[in-house]
């Protein structure tokens, strides 16, 4: 028998200031069998830095990301249908960059775990030519901590000023520091 993925509600009210965006959205995540907390939490900020201001070009929405391969873990369509935003989650094979790059006018990465180095170094070269491309490193001690914040039913505040994110659930705060691996 297949286990059923677990269903995470969130209230995020974000505050980023580097872009001027003020927005509260409330959302619902699956959490795989095979996720971890880690996982699900760096899904849910990299929708609160990456959502548009407005729902001009399409809304930011959660994708089946890993029960199915051919979907991101966050996608944007234009009111056509053609996509706008493909993101990624985690350390994404090369061939799955290019068709990614390929098929959306903007592609985002955000990586996290102690092993990004490794993952990125031989990849940097060989997806050089994506110009569509961004890839954001987060320090592995901060994600792991961000999964502390999980909890079936969340409340959370995302605050974004020069570059830093402090998530917090009004008990408990984490601050991370995105780093652009690409372009540099």
């Amino acid at each position: 028998m297949a286990l059923k993925s677990t269903v995470y509600k969130a209230q995020v009210a974000i505050a980023d200031m580097d872009r001027a965006l003020y927005a509260d959205h409330a959302l619902t995540l699956a959490r795989h069998p095979s996720q971890t907390d880690e996982r699900l939490m760096v899904r849910l900020l990299a929708f609160a830095l990456q959502v548009p201001p407005d729902e001009t070009r399409g809304r930011l929405e959660m994708a089946r990301g890993l029960s199915d391969t051919d979907e991101p873990d966050l996608w944007q369509h234009d009111l056509t249908g053609a996509m706008v935003h493909w993101i990624e989650v985690g350390q994404p094979d090369e061939r799955r960059l290019l068709k990614a790059c390929g098929r959306a006018e903007r592609v985002t990465v955000l990586a996290y775990s102690a092993s990004v180095a490794l993952w990125w170094a031989p990849l940097a070269a060989r997806v050089a030519r994506c110009t569509n491309l961004e890839v954001w490193q987060l320090a592995s001690d901060a994600s792991r901590e961000l999964a502390t914040l999980a909890q079936r039913s969340m409340q959370l505040q995302v605050t974004v000023q020069d570059g830093h994110v402090w998530v917090g659930d009004g008990e408990r705060a984490v601050e991370l520091v995105p780093r652009r691996l690409f372009p540099a």
